[in-house]
């Protein structure tokens, strides 16, 4: 029996059933879900909660109940893509949610990510600072603009073979798609990113390569978020492991776990500057 900020998640007739969706952590003031692809976190004006809903409704019964009756006021301090999994963040309060939005705006808050990736980026640790803007031949798209708003991503090679890499990455900015566009045009699409990456198997011809590394979805994970001391609370940091596809790329790779082995020093944190 697990419990959240000291309560036991039996607190309701909760059925145990697997999900993708899990919560990381939940106190008085945050939140901290691990997503999984295909949820959408998208916020219409007409539906301001639409997104906190779907999120909760991708828990298992026994998380939702933990976060207690109000879940809903839960208010998103960020985003992911909808094919992103990983950390999503929320404040349970209009206060929390300012003092965070105001940390990840001014890039006190780390973000870590990892990706599967098409080849293997040169050097193996570096600096991409290519500015962004829309795509006005794909409205769906972004692209590298020179007239566009700075980007920048700091990555580093944690393994692999040749044609396909472990990639820790690290966004400085938050712009729209920027770490799939930024290994795009690197020359390294996300493994799974129909929209970035071009044709699907690369020249892999092993069968059970090409299935692991065909998912239905980018393999881009955030992995790790590490918060500020803010409004006198305490800085933490919290990890969540991928989804199932992402494992399966990983062994299919050779590549250890997240975290652990080769790639355990790479995704470790970078220390925060205040």
């Amino acid at each position: 029996m697990r419990s959240v900020a000291g309560r036991l998640l039996d607190v309701c007739d909760a059925t145990r059933v697997d999900s993708q969706a899990e919560l990381v952590r939940s106190d008085e003031w945050i939140v901290v879900v691990n997503k999984p692809a295909g949820v959408s976190l998208a916020t219409p004006r007409s539906q301001p909660v639409a997104a906190v809903r779907r999120l909760l409704d991708a828990l298992r019964q026994e998380d939702r109940c933990a976060l207690g009756d109000d879940a809903e006021s839960l208010l998103l301090v960020h985003r992911l893509d909808v094919g992103t999994s990983g950390l999503v963040l929320l404040a349970r309060d209009a206060d929390t949610h300012r003092h965070l939005a105001a940390a990840f705006a001014a890039r006190r808050v780390a973000k870590s990510y990892a990706a599967v990736v098409w080849g293997r980026p040169l050097p193996r640790t570096g600096r991409w600072s290519w500015p962004l803007g829309p795509d006005r031949s794909d409205r769906r798209r972004m692209r590298v603009d020179a007239a566009g708003r700075s980007a920048v991503t700091d990555y580093v090679v944690a393994g692999g073979p040749r044609f396909a890499s472990l990639v820790v990455l690290r966004p400085a900015t938050g712009r729209t798609h920027q770490l799939r566009v930024h290994l795009a045009y690197a020359g390294h699409p996300i493994v799974g990113d129909d929209l970035y990456g071009g044709p699907r198997h690369r020249g892999v011809r092993d069968a059970g390569l090409r299935r692991a590394l065909c998912p239905d979805h980018p393999l881009l994970h955030a992995w790790r978020l590490t918060i500020p001391e803010i409004a006198g609370r305490a800085a933490f940091s919290v990890s969540a492991p991928p989804p199932a596809e992402f494992a399966a790329a990983l062994r299919a790779l050779g590549l250890s776990p997240l975290g652990e082995g080769e790639t355990g020093a790479a995704l470790a944190p970078p220390p925060i500057v205040f």
